[in-house]
């Protein structure tokens, strides 16, 4: 019954359906995360938490899917660290290993992976991320990224696929016509690996060259943006890549027209690498994103030099392809605003808490304000002036009891900054030092902000300033390709003028000439017939 056409029909274009029928045929419940996952064509769940009996309705689903439009697999597991520190006292635990892990299981979901690409016409992206591929797992897998005619992304981040799998993978997506994205971060690359990429950017450049000349006949302008081909390629993580293979992608992308985006963080990358990128930047225009951020190697200025060149190819311009962002400090602000509960003497939670909040109800406090509560650069020791912070916030707090205060004050104006102490016996000086965490982080953002304001405008500047050197260069060139012009214009009027004279002169002694010779053979012509006269006259 389940291998009707019907039902194949229907559970290829409703993964949904399909997959809760195939669990009801196997008596057992659909796989919550699963379920919750599915929606708006997409599909994205963590692989950890499938048992080995939940696999085959998923599998079975997907291999004859032609609908989905994503497929995001992701697994968390790292069986190098443990999960508590039982280690450290002798006691060790063998730990669970998913299901996803085994061989077996790899080898199927590739497989069913693979039948999806070959029929369906929708899926765009595919993400598989953390899963231990084998060389048998990434060539069931290639063929089926060969087949694809949709599919424009494929991620295989921390796959640790090696240099091996990745000649695989490269070996289908080189004639692709669709794949315009690819991720191999943290997949142990090697300087092998990136000659791989850079084989594969040439391949395609090559053949890309072709078609542009194609369309450039008959005084077409060729568009290089619809043609096919890779524009962003990621490396992040791969230590190992190193000079060498920094060496090999720059110097395919001197000559590349198309690829817009390389990604390589934490690939071991010196200053050696990062001066063959800039030398390859002088004659490339179209790269748009070269991350090298995260190579401790590479010095500051030469690094601020190469994404400055970088960033000049955009022209201010907004591009699909983004700068990866990276780890922000709020991510570490609010880590530790979780741990701002602890005790301030042993570390653990207790009656002894300092809890920092601030108030919804209220609104913020205008950035004036802001200023005068916290001055950014105070003063220091022994210059007049000079105030210690404890008594600035103990005069700020009299002068709010007093009467005299003024409603303009922080507390009524904008935010509420509520700090409970709960302790047994209440210290002065712990009281002395509590801060207004609020107004300080809120200046401290304001001041990062301006920072990057600056630092962009900076870079706009230079950009600016480049732009006005070349554009007077390419002035005083044409001032002085001009005077070139009119030098040469005046000396051939001179040449013209001169020869029109010597033709008028020719031509008035050739006309003299024939003249004279008109006149000479009138005379000899008279003298004929005077004496054919004289002839008859002898006659009679």
């Amino acid at each position: 019954m389940i291998d009707s056409v019907q039902i194949r029909r229907h559970g290829a274009v409703d993964f949904h359906s399909h997959y809760e029928s195939l669990c009801a045929i196997q008596d057992s419940v659909p796989v919550p995360a699963i379920r919750t996952s599915y929606g708006h064509r997409t599909l994205c769940f963590n692989a950890d938490r499938v048992k080995v009996s939940d696999w085959p309705p998923i599998l079975n689903s997907l291999k004859i899917n032609k609908n989905l439009k994503s497929i995001s697999i992701k697994s968390c597991h790292q069986p190098g660290l443990s999960d508590s520190g039982a280690e450290k006292l002798g006691i060790y635990f063998k730990r669970r290993v998913p299901p996803i892990h085994s061989k077996d299981m790899t080898f199927q979901l590739c497989a069913s992976i693979a039948g999806c690409l070959s029929v369906s016409n929708s899926l765009s992206s595919l993400e598989l991320h953390g899963l231990p591929l084998r060389k048998r797992d990434l060539k069931i897998l290639a063929k089926g990224l060969a087949a694809s005619k949709s599919l424009e992304s494929v991620s295989l981040p921390h796959c640790s696929c090696g240099d091996e799998g990745l000649e695989i993978i490269c070996q289908s997506i080189k004639n692709s016509e669709t794949i315009k994205i690819v991720d191999f971060t943290g997949c142990s690359l090697t300087w092998r690996g990136a000659e791989y990429i850079a084989n594969v950017i040439k391949h395609q450049a090559t053949r890309r060259h072709s078609e542009t000349w194609a369309e450039s006949l008959r005084y077409r302008r060729p568009d290089l943006d619809c043609m096919t081909g890779l524009r962003r390629v990621t490396l992040n993580c791969n230590t190992f890549v190193g000079d060498r293979g920094a060496n090999s992608l720059a110097e395919i992308l001197a000559e590349d027209l198309w690829l817009k985006a390389l990604d390589m963080r934490q690939c071991g990358i010196s200053n050696e690498g990062a001066e063959s990128f800039l030398k390859a930047l002088q004659t490339n225009t179209t790269l748009l994103v070269l991350d090298m951020r995260q190579n401790p190697l590479i010095d500051y200025s030469l690094l601020k030099t190469l994404t400055e060149r970088v960033l000049m190819n955009a022209h201010g311009s907004n591009s699909e392809y983004k700068w990866f962002k990276s780890p922000s400090s709020k991510d570490g602000s609010k880590v530790r605003q979780k741990c701002r509960s602890t005790n301030v003497r042993h570390g653990w939670k207790g009656r002894n808490t300092l809890r920092i909040g601030i108030s919804t109800k209220k609104h913020l406090i205008s950035t004036t304000t802001l200023k005068e509560l916290y001055d950014p650069e105070p003063k220091p020791p022994g210059v007049k002036g000079f105030l210690p912070w404890r008594t600035a916030e103990r005069a700020n707090r009299r002068r709010e009891k007093s009467p005299d205060w003024s409603p303009s004050s922080p507390s009524q104006t904008g935010t509420g900054v509520h700090i409970l102490v709960n302790s047994d016996t209440s210290e002065s000086e712990e009281a002395d030092s509590s801060l207004d965490v609020s107004d300080l982080a809120a200046v401290e953002s304001l001041r990062k902000s301006d920072t990057k304001k600056l630092k962009r405008l900076q870079v706009e500047l230079n950009d600016c300033q480049l732009r006005l050197h070349e554009e007077r260069k390419t002035r005083l060139k044409a001032d002085e390709r001009i005077t070139e012009l009119e030098m040469e214009n005046n000396r051939l009027r001179q040449i013209n003028q001169s020869l029109f004279d010597a033709l008028q002169t020719r031509t008035i002694s050739s006309s003299l000439l024939e003249d004279e010779d008109v006149l000479e053979s009138i005379e000899k012509s008279f003298k004929k017939f005077h004496a054919f006269l004289d002839l008859l006259r002898d006659a009679g």
